[in-house]
């Protein structure tokens, strides 16, 4: 665009020293310069007075009359009436066009002599009484003028002594008096006209030709002053555009600066929300931070409650069990076999009743699971069609800011290309204005050119400026994009941040109503519990009755049975002080595997000493972590993490030790594990324990048995140093890791 006004203003600048210098030449001279060409300062310019003839008759001579005397016009009062147009032709052309008409010359034998041309001349030598007269014939003066630069014709040659009027046998005379040219108005015309047709003199076709060339300078005067005055009108137009341009210039200079401080002040504004709606984001995040942490608390009250609750109900179901236990073997040593039989049967049941609940649990863990992947399918379509929606928009958006773009851009094109057409038809223009009055116009075009060439100069300054604020406003609209990009850019990230947040106060939710359903089914699982502890209260309290009747019914094989039955016991007591052997082995067993899981791990440690650990706390530590609680998340990456984590847990744990756990009876567990980006453990954490301590610590092992665990990925390591992993175990035939 630049390139562009620059050619331009270099085109027009040419153009115009062009044409000063074709205005100041002048055609038919004999100066320096182009053949037939000539510059117009050397010659002085100068308007001469007209020319006034006044002619007097001749002397009559055989009987015939002379001219009638001719009244001299008024010489005017000042050239500047010649040059007005309104006014008609001066008295002395009329006069001579009139005296080319009239004019007589009377017959004479007469013959041409060499020095007079045409002119009559008499044979013979005019008589003594005619000199006189002749002395006093008329004469051709030119009046005088204030003017002190004019022309003087040179006084005509005598053609013979008859003394015959014309032009050239006249001498100049000084201007009549205005009281001598009135009593020549009053002469009285009595001469009567020959009768033999007048001859035309040369002198009147002179006259005639001057009169004509008198009128036609006078209407070049007249048009010299219309061109003068078009000229002016054009001077005043010319600077009533300029005047124009210049307000409509500073006009617009004052939008763009209402237009810049509209758009300070919008920024200003838009900063100021988005300082507001990051303060609002702030405290909003810090709020659910709070609650998130109350709720934590709670939920470890809880289970610490409910653990010290099943902690007191199991000491005292013991003590309990110790005590019918220690009844039924002081009481009833004869119904030992039945009601060890029954016990039995009933603890079957009771096993049965247990993996009945297990499996209805692991149901509906499995139908929470499937409705939780379900939600989080779902909601993970919803936050991919909101960023299809939302990159749609911004595409959309920019293609208006293109599309708006170009239209500008045209725009400017078609304004820079109607004002070089505007441009070059008023220099044609100018040019052809020029031509029509070159002759007449040279030192006057040369200050007009100057006066151009001066305007150019302010034009191309004030182009320069246009185009200095133009570029500042160009530049400031590119601010004002980059600013309002990089404020959509924030807002969209503040829209993901929020849509995070309530997607991670959705999981909070979920997570409480989690927790609640679980209290829920410890409540429940109290209530039947204490059902059957009631159940079993009243049954003992049957057999208690059905022991007193089978007493005294059966009193005469009391010391046998007794003897049996102490047979018995110390049977059974040597079973379980083998079983309890066959545990406290297994125990032993599995502590040296854990022993030598941990010595494996601390050599693996000190056979890398560049990796410092990271001993911290996990509410301290200040490693990039994110969480996983489930198994959706817009990370594919981290997904694929966590799944190939559980896999290795389900496939790679002995079944001995699945078995040895599921026996024990449990509230499947929640356990959170934190692990590095080189694979290693940072920490283990029960969001929600199994209520026995031996299943905690098993779990502890399990996962600790298979560390290190595989490094991040590339782009996995790039954004996090930490990942949780929250998954909820059961125990059947494998671990199962939701």
């Amino acid at each position: 665009m630049n390139a562009e006004r620059r050619r331009l203003s270099l085109s027009l600048l040419i153009s115009l020293l062009a044409h000063a210098l074709l205005l100041s030449l002048s055609f038919g001279g004999q100066g320096f310069g182009l053949p037939g060409l000539v510059f117009a300062w050397p010659k002085r310019w100068a308007i001469a007075p007209e020319l006034r003839v006044v002619l007097r008759p001749a002397p009559i001579e055989n009987g015939q009359t002379a001219l009638p005397p001719i009244t001299a016009p008024q010489w005017p009062d000042s050239l500047e009436r010649t040059g007005n147009a309104d006014q008609p032709a001066p008295e002395g052309a009329l006069a001579a066009l009139n005296l080319a008409k009239q004019a007589v010359i009377p017959r004479a034998p007469a013959s041409a002599t060499p020095d007079s041309g045409s002119q009559p001349m008499a044979d013979t030598p005019p008589p003594a009484d005619a000199a006189a007269p002749a002395s006093t014939v008329a004469l051709i003066a030119v009046e005088r003028s204030d003017d002190p630069a004019f022309f003087v014709p040179p006084p005509p040659a005598v053609s013979s002594p008859g003394g015959v009027l014309g032009a050239q046998s006249l001498n100049a005379v000084p201007n009549p008096s205005p009281r001598q040219r009135g009593s020549d108005a009053a002469t009285p015309e009595t001469d009567e006209a020959p009768t033999e047709p007048p001859a035309q003199p040369p002198e009147a076709d002179t006259v005639a030709r001057e009169a004509q060339r008198l009128a036609d300078e006078q209407q070049a005067m007249r048009a010299e002053a219309a061109r003068l005055d078009a000229e002016r009108r054009e001077a005043e137009r010319l600077a009533a555009a300029k005047l124009e341009a210049q307000r409509l210039e500073d006009a617009r200079q004052a939008a763009a600066r209402a237009e810049a401080e509209r758009l300070a002040a919008a920024s200003l504004e838009a900063a100021r929300k988005e300082a507001e709606q990051r303060e609002a984001a702030r405290v909003t995040a810090a709020k659910l931070e709070a609650q998130r942490q109350e709720e934590a608390r709670l939920a470890e009250a809880q289970r610490a409650e409910a653990t010290r609750r099943e902690a007191e109900r199991l000491a005292t179901a013991k003590l309990e069990a110790l005590r019918q236990q220690e009844a039924r073997e002081a009481a009833l040593r004869t119904e030992a076999d039945r009601l060890e039989a029954e016990g039995r049967e009933a603890t079957r049941l009771a096993a049965a009743k247990i993996e009945a609940q297990r499996q209805e649990q692991a149901r509906e863990a499995a139908a929470k699971a499937a409705a939780q992947k379900e939600a989080e399918r779902r909601e993970a379509e919803r936050v991919a069609a909101a960023k299809l929606e939302a990159q749609r928009q911004e595409e959309a958006r920019l293609a208006a800011a293109r599309a708006e773009a170009d239209r500008l851009e045209a725009e400017r094109r078609e304004a820079a290309r109607l004002a070089a057409t505007k441009a070059e038809a008023q220099r044609q223009e100018e040019a052809r204005q020029a031509a029509a009055r070159a002759e007449a116009q040279r030192q006057e075009a040369a200050r007009l050119a100057a006066a151009k060439l001066e305007a150019q100069r302010l034009e191309e300054a004030r182009q320069a400026a246009a185009r200095a604020e133009a570029e500042r406003l160009e530049a400031e609209r590119r601010e004002a994009a980059r600013v309002a990009a990089a404020k959509a850019e924030a807002l969209r990230v503040e829209e993901a941040r929020q849509a995070a947040a309530r997607t991670e106060a959705a999981r909070l939710e979920a997570e409480r109503r989690e927790a609640a359903r679980v209290a829920a089914a410890q409540a429940e699982a109290k209530r039947i519990e204490d059902a059957r502890q009631a159940a079993a209260r009243a049954e003992a309290d049957r057999l208690e009755g059905e022991r007193r009747e089978a007493a005294r019914v059966a009193a005469a094989k009391a010391e046998d049975d007794r003897q049996e039955a102490a047979r018995r016991d110390a049977a059974r007591v040597a079973a379980a002080k083998a079983e309890q052997e066959e545990n406290e082995r297994r125990e032993a067993r599995r502590r040296a595997m854990g022993r030598q899981l941990d010595e494996e791990a601390a050599r693996r440690d000190a056979a890398n000493p560049a990796r410092a650990p990271n001993n911290l706390p996990l509410s301290l530590s200040t490693a990039r972590r994110v969480r996983l609680w489930g198994r959706a998340d817009p990370n594919a990456e981290l997904v694929q993490y966590a799944e190939a984590w559980a896999r290795r847990i389900q496939l790679n744990t002995p079944v001995e030790a699945v078995r040895d756990i599921a026996r024990r009876p449990h509230t499947q567990p929640m356990v959170t594990v934190a692990i590095r980006s080189d694979g290693s453990i940072e920490a283990i954490t029960f969001a929600l324990s199994s209520g026995v301590a031996e299943v905690d610590e098993a779990i502890r092992r399990i996962v600790q048995s298979h560390a290190p665990y595989p490094a991040f990925s590339p782009i996995l390591a790039r954004q996090y140093d930490v990942v949780e992993i929250r998954r909820t175990w059961q125990f059947d035939t494998a671990v199962r890791l939701y």
